[in-house]
């Protein structure tokens, strides 16, 4: 793995927008996708991710399967009225599309170690399907790869989707004004409809209830519905009460097991389970129990806010932010490689469970947020 440098198209930022990728710059004209030069990896490497990532998989689905037989859903802060609907979700094996595992690279060990599990609400999945698959053919033409698969496992797994929607209609739906949300939420839409489902997009804000059923603003019933934003949002919107009592029992995507799985509770629940696996960091809840370089996470910290990591039991850097009263976790310290450009983690895309894609965020930082930026990569 190393990187490697080209001359960027001095148009590219066109480029970009031109494909719908409109948030390749903040609003400082800091750039979050980078262009200049990318990750270099070997086949026998996106071998590995591609196996850690099964094999994490299957253990995720053990982990959720024993955290629902032992009911511990005060551990995941999940309230009372939610745990039923979870059971039902779990037990009629509703329909989950994707998920993004994070990892590190530990150059101590040589072993890739898992972060956390995006498992709900996964974003950059567009500029890693599209635009760094682009971005490649730009450059390279069909001389090079990448490990990406992510466009056409997305519609191949919609197609199979297809046959288990309960209406006719597929719903999708996120915030209003929400640039990065909205590019994501009409690119899992359009894949969708490329697989032959009829879809409709929503705002939060415009789901109805009708007494029995929600239903969207032409008063027509949702069965099923895409959400791009998290279940521990949606468990306190003012319908939120009639998701496990709506009378044609919608489908929600992702299903609400999988808000286990996106917190950060389940890194203790899998190490317990599987105490010293390679692919685990060893985690704990509340206190460190012994470590004294860890990492302090909130069980539903987004984007790097409120963590807190610990040197030799000192606070070396932290992040400010919304979370922390629902509790933490903390697990020991990985070592964060470096390639001169800054701390880099790997995502790795999960899409109709089979592994499917890789991103590398790449942060000045040790801890990685919504300022990191996106480096695509080849396969050399």
């Amino acid at each position: 793995m190393q990187i490697k440098h080209l001359t960027a198209d001095s148009n590219w930022k066109n480029r970009l927008e031109q494909h719908g990728f409109g948030y390749h710059t903040d609003e400082n004209n800091i750039p979050y996708w980078v262009e200049g030069y990318y990750y270099s990896i070997s086949e026998s490497f996106a071998d590995e991710v591609y196996a850690a990532t099964s094999d994490l998989w299957d253990m995720c689905l053990k982990a959720v399967d024993h955290v629902i037989t032992h009911k511990l859903y005060d551990q995941f802060q999940i309230p009372l009225f939610f745990h039923e609907h979870i059971e039902r979700s779990w037990e009629n094996d509703e329909l989950s599309i994707y998920g993004r595992f994070d990892f590190v690279y530990d150059t101590v060990h040589n072993q890739l170690k898992v972060l956390e599990f995006n498992a709900d609400t996964p974003t950059s999945l567009y500029e890693t399907g599209v635009v760094q698959w682009q971005w490649m053919n730009t450059y390279f033409g069909n001389s090079k790869d990448q490990f990406n698969s992510v466009h056409d496992r997305l519609i191949e797994t919609w197609k199979k989707a297809k046959e288990h929607l309960k209406g006719s209609t597929l719903h999708f739906s996120c915030l209003r004004e929400t640039l990065e949300d909205l590019t994501n939420i009409e690119y899992l839409r359009d894949c969708a409809i490329q697989a032959g489902i009829q879809t409709k997009l929503i705002y939060i804000d415009d789901i109805g209830w009708d007494g029995e059923t929600f239903t969207d603003l032409e008063d027509e019933v949702i069965t099923d519905i895409f959400k791009l934003y998290p279940w521990e949002w949606l468990m306190y919107e003012p319908f939120a009460l009639h998701i496990p009592t709506d009378m044609a029992q919608a489908q929600w995507i992702e299903p609400s097991w999988k808000m286990i799985l996106s917190n950060k509770a389940i890194l203790p629940i899998l190490w317990q389970l599987f105490p010293n696996h390679p692919l685990l960091l060893e985690s704990y809840f509340d206190e460190p129990k012994g470590m004294r370089d860890y990492v302090k996470k909130p069980l539903l910290s987004r984007e790097g806010a409120n963590v807190t990591l610990y040197l030799n039991n000192q606070i070396v850097e932290a992040t400010k932010g919304d979370y922390g009263e629902e509790g933490y976790i903390c697990q020991v310290l990985a070592n964060l490689p470096q390639l001169g450009k800054g701390y880099f983690i790997l995502g790795s895309w999960l899409i109709g469970q089979e592994p499917c894609g890789l991103t590398f965020r790449e942060s000045d930082r040790r801890i990685t947020t919504d300022k990191s930026r996106f480096v695509p990569h080849i396969i050399e």
